[in-house]
């Protein structure tokens, strides 16, 4: 499935990118043509997604189509990993975010901590840069995606929950591979691969 959903993906971009560079009505023809056979083929993949639902997902972007991407703040004290618990689901994550226009990357990861965890911090490294395809996450919509993990240091302490979360704790690594986590937004490898990053001198950046 995860095979044919990309096949999906790349067919959606081949037809919004030629849409809009093409300059020929035939060329512009043939692409809304391909964007309605993604469109079919994705009706018959996704039980629940209506036809206005696949319309903002084929319209959401115009021009070059490039993947979105999904920053996380891995910040450790003490050994432990800040985590907060989704109010939507019930089941935490390392606290992070779609990239904002006008934020560079490792100021989402601040910002983000700062509205689901109540506390500043400090980025220092870039854990990982993963293809969310290519490593198999739960997908919970039809977007390629890069996932952005950055290892950060807290400089305050007072810690309280966001307007999307319920909690807010710090986790030892077998503590949190223990706990009911949000795999669309992180899995267990990556708490190992965060812990390894803040155990490390010399992390190398893990990329796919």
């Amino acid at each position: 499935m995860d095979d044919v959903e990309l096949l999906i993906e790349q067919l959606q971009a081949i037809a919004q990118t030629g849409k809009h560079y093409s300059k020929d009505v035939f060329d512009r023809e043939r692409y809304e043509q391909l964007e309605t056979v993604a469109k079919k083929l994705t009706t018959q993949l996704t039980n629940n997604a209506t036809p206005k639902q696949l319309d903002i997902f084929f319209d959401a972007d115009t021009g070059y189509v490039t993947p979105k991407v999904d920053i996380r703040a891995a910040t450790f004290k003490d050994d432990k990993i800040l985590l907060v618990r989704e109010k939507s689901s019930g089941q935490w994550s390392i606290p992070g975010g779609w990239g904002d226009i006008g934020y560079s990357a490792s100021e989402i990861a601040v910002k983000e901590t700062f509205e689901e965890a109540g506390i500043r911090t400090q980025p220092n490294r870039l854990i990982a840069i993963k293809d969310m395809q290519k490593n198999h996450y739960p997908k919970k919509n039809l977007n390629y995606i890069y996932k952005l993990f950055f290892e950060c240091t807290p400089v305050e302490d007072n810690l309280h929950s966001g307007v999307e979360t319920s909690d807010v704790k710090y986790f030892t690594l077998d503590e949190a591979l223990n706990l009911d986590l949000s795999l669309a937004r992180n899995m267990r490898e990556d708490f190992k691969m965060a812990f390894e990053c803040h155990h490390s001198e010399n992390w190398q950046t893990y990329f796919d």
